[in-house]
Formats: structure tokens, C-alpha cells, sequence
């Protein structure tokens, strides 16, 4: 019995990995378009992995953060885990405070026959700020992808491409 549970352990080690290196593939200068991040996410959930898993492989400081992303996501998504314990689970793997910046392009509006300005959006936010404030914005943006006004997505890792934005650009 005990053999069943190295290998199963050991599998799911190695489908995280692929993820991993996927992600890793997919990501230009720091920065993953939201469609890599929609399809990491979809791989994700085509493993079947449950919220163990989740918490040993990928909630992991030796993860990237975006990878710690798309398993916030898929935890309070298709998991559908509690926020509280999402929220503990990062913290007891103390990638809590970690953080992304998520960039979005929207087309501007129609107004009194005018177009308006494009724009661009930027904001900065931790992983436990994202899971205490489910419905923000940036949940809607990145669970909803590059669709109807919005042009483009991008997600980064703080430390890389979006450390000198603001928390918010308007």
C-alpha cells in the first residue's frame, strides 16, 4: 500500500513539473498572456488534482508565483474550496504575501457618438489580497480572459517586468 501512495505521489510530482516547465515555455520577459494562463489552468483541472495536491505541489515557494496563481484559481474555481482555508493553505506555505501584477487593454467606449481613449489598466496585488477580495476586478479579468473590450491580458511576477507600476493605473 504504502509503494501505491509513493507512486501516485511521485506522478503528480511530475505532472506539476510539466505544468511548471509549460509555464515556464509560455512566459515572455516575466510576463504570461492571459490565454497560456486560461490553458495552464484547464491543464490543471485535466489532471484532477484535489486540494492536497494543490498545497504540496504547487502552493510552493520553489513554484513560480504564477504557477501559486493558477492554483489559487483552480482551488476557488473549480475546487470551489473555501477562501479561509485557500487562505491558510498559503500561508502555512508562506506564499501568502506573494505577488502579481496583472495588466489589462480595454477598447474605449462608445460615448454620445464618440470614441473614447483605449485603456490601460495595471494593478498590483498579493495572493492573499486576491483570495480575501474574491470578486475583485482582477478575478473577473483573469477568469474571464482577452473577451469583448478587453484586447489583452498580461500576468507577471512583481519582481520581474511590474515592480515599478503603482498598486493602480488608471
Amino acid at each position: 500500500m504504502e509503494e501505491f501512495y509513493i507512486q501516485k505521489h511521485q506522478s503528480i510530482s511530475l505532472l506539476v513539473s510539466s505544468i511548471s516547465e509549460l509555464l515556464e515555455q509560455c512566459t515572455q520577459n516575466g510576463s504570461l498572456e492571459v490565454g497560456y494562463y486560461l490553458k495552464l489552468l484547464n491543464d490543471l483541472h485535466s489532471y484532477k488534482l484535489g486540494f492536497k495536491d494543490v498545497q504540496t505541489f504547487v502552493f510552493s515557494r520553489k513554484r513560480s508565483v504564477l504557477l501559486n496563481l493558477v492554483g489559487l484559481h483552480y482551488s476557488l474555481v473549480w475546487l470551489q474550496i473555501e477562501p479561509s482555508e485557500v487562505l491558510e493553505a498559503l500561508h502555512r506555505n508562506q506564499v501568502s504575501d506573494r505577488e502579481v501584477c496583472v495588466s489589462w487593454f480595454k477598447l474605449g467606449r462608445w460615448f454620445s457618438g464618440f470614441r473614447l481613449h483605449d485603456e490601460h489598466r495595471s494593478r498590483r496585488v498579493s495572493l492573499r489580497n486576491l483570495v480575501e477580495d474574491k470578486d475583485d476586478e482582477i478575478f473577473r479579468v483573469l477568469h474571464r480572459g482577452a473577451v469583448h473590450e478587453v484586447l489583452r491580458v498580461c500576468i507577471a511576477a512583481v519582481n520581474t517586468q511590474c515592480s515599478h507600476l503603482d498598486a493602480t493605473e488608471d
